[in-house]
């Protein structure tokens, strides 16, 4: 009876040969990750035209961005663990062709109940490529230099996809209409799906006993988590359902903890949290996805509402977001090999902060270039900074066979934290509107014009000035909490994360019989 090999890390993966992936590899990975982070926002721009078109009620139309993050952040970790068995190649197209077919469906909808249908499909798919892609980074990309450009484009793209979103969102409902926000995903998934057989190896597959109730419990308590965050963003935290879905997450991930333990292959290997700078790295992504989440939102409400942006205008204005991120990603990735990645975490983190602290000073009277467009850019270079340097850390030195793992638990806390921010961001602008709408509808009360004073007792929002003072003011609270979050992040990256020689050196490529980089 022969023995099973030890497991290979990823550095062992480079001196056998493995890796040494193409430009083009890297494109099909990095354009998978494109499509499935860009739908997050790329929808939000065609909702009044959704809303309009199937009938959804104010109520539900939010549910249209819900159902796609509800699966997407409930499946990553059974669809990292599912590349890990099957072959990350084979499972990546797969993830792909399913993201195509929700989307084809998705713009063939004839009523609200199969959008949100075809949306909580797409969420699926993508639960299932996003994780696989990036772990096929670092099974096809060697270790050192190689590797660190490829996530360099990859932490671009996955921070800046949101920014694309938007402009591609406005675009596409001023030019056409809102269902090309999901037909255009089909050409380029079926582009992707075809090209990476041509361009990506398939992984070593390791085949064994596939982990069914740790699969069943942590999806489960994802869904539950998830749910409860969009549920207190819409009812508040006193809300029955939101108490009951964080209670029920909680019994079900704790029972998820402790099956983990006793499993021979667990879903997810809580061994990766020992690994300090790791643990240290996952809750950093919890803070900075907060921010990151809250910062598109609430700048976006801004930017149509008070600076009177139309959707094209207002997509155009977030492009140097994506700009600045591939900047400071390709920076980082260069520099990461000499001062490791804790120097730009910090700085990351202190950026982000001070971008979005920046953005407090924004009233009624700003302006895009004057007010807007300095404080985005020093929030987008620091995030940059970051998504580099914490995909290189949740990464390192993991066995090969649980890469999959890995980047699912990393897009795993993106997805969880940005909920969880995001929810506590607009119970923050929910109550610092409130106070300002009991200033302002005196005043409005004593201008308004009957027409205007009718129109408010029907809709009761107010209109004009009025209705700005009360949004600014909202979005003000929102970015006080959102720039804490970020530089909570930073205080994280101080305190947890440690330079250490050995991962110097797997970024350098060094070590005795590692390949040249």
């Amino acid at each position: 009876m022969t023995s099973s090999p030890r497991p290979a890390s990823t550095k062992e993966a480079a001196r056998d040969g493995r890796g040494g992936g193409s430009a083009m590899a890297l494109f099909v990975i990095a354009s998978c990750q494109l499509m499935v982070v860009l739908d997050i926002t790329i929808v939000n721009i065609a909702l009044p035209d959704i809303q309009r078109s199937l009938d959804f009620s104010t109520a539900s139309l939010s549910w249209v961005v819900n159902a796609y993050t509800l699966t997407f952040g409930g499946l990553l970790l059974l669809g990292g663990r599912a590349g890990d068995i099957l072959g990350r190649r084979r499972v990546f197209i797969f993830g792909v062709l399913l993201f195509v077919l929700a989307s084809l469906l998705g713009g063939l909808a004839q009523n609200a109940g199969q959008l949100l249908a075809a949306r909580a499909l797409q969420g699926v798919g993508g639960a299932i490529a996003s994780p696989t892609s990036l772990a096929l980074i670092s099974t096809t990309f060697r270790e050192g230099p190689e590797r660190n450009r490829a996530f360099g484009v990859f932490a671009a793209v996955s921070a800046g996809g949101g920014a694309i979103g938007l402009l591609a969102g406005g675009i596409l409902v001023e030019w056409l209409n809102w269902r090309w926000v999901l037909f255009v995903n089909v050409p380029i998934g079926l582009l992707i799906a075809l090209a990476t057989p041509r361009h990506i190896k398939e992984s070593e597959r390791h085949p064994g006993r596939f982990d069914v109730t740790g699969a069943l419990t942590s999806t489960a308590g994802m869904v539950l988590l998830v749910y409860g965050f969009i549920r207190a963003a819409q009812d508040g935290w006193r809300d029955t359902l939101t108490l009951v879905s964080f209670a029920a997450a909680v019994v079900v991930l704790v029972a998820f903890v402790l099956l983990e333990r006793r499993s021979a292959q667990p879903i997810t290997p809580l061994h990766m949290f020992a690994d300090r700078n790791r643990a240290g790295t996952y809750g950093i992504m919890l803070f900075l996805a907060a921010a990151l989440f809250g910062m598109f939102f609430f700048l976006t409400l801004f930017v149509q509402n008070v600076l009177g942006f139309s959707p094209l205008e207002a997509g155009l204005a977030f492009l140097p977001v994506s700009a600045v991120i591939a900047v400071s990603a390709g920076m980082t990735s260069r520099f990461l090999p000499v001062y490791g990645p804790k120097p730009f975490m910090v700085a990351g983190g202190l950026l982000a902060a001070a971008g979005l602290a920046w953005l407090t000073l924004t009233d009624v009277h700003s302006t895009y270039a004057g007010s807007v467009l300095g404080p985005m850019l020093v929030f987008s270079f620091g995030m940059g900074m970051e998504f580099v340097s914490l995909t290189l850390m949740a990464l390192s030195d993991v066995p090969v066979q649980e890469t999959g793992a890995a980047s699912g638990l990393l897009n795993a806390t993106q997805q969880v934290g940005g909920s969880l921010g995001l929810s506590i961001l607009v119970t923050m602008y929910g109550t610092a509107s409130r106070n300002e709408a009991e200033k302002q509808v005196p005043l409005f009360l004593q201008q308004a014009t009957p027409a205007q004073r009718t129109e408010f007792q029907r809709t009761g929002e107010l209109p004009g000035r009025w209705g700005a003072e009360v949004l600014t003011s909202g979005v003000t609270a929102a970015f006080i909490a959102a720039a804490v979050s970020a530089g909570l992040a930073a205080l994280v990256a101080v305190v947890a994360i440690q330079v250490r020689r050995s991962d110097l050196e797997r970024l350098q490529g060094g070590g005795p019989g590692a390949p040249p980089g």
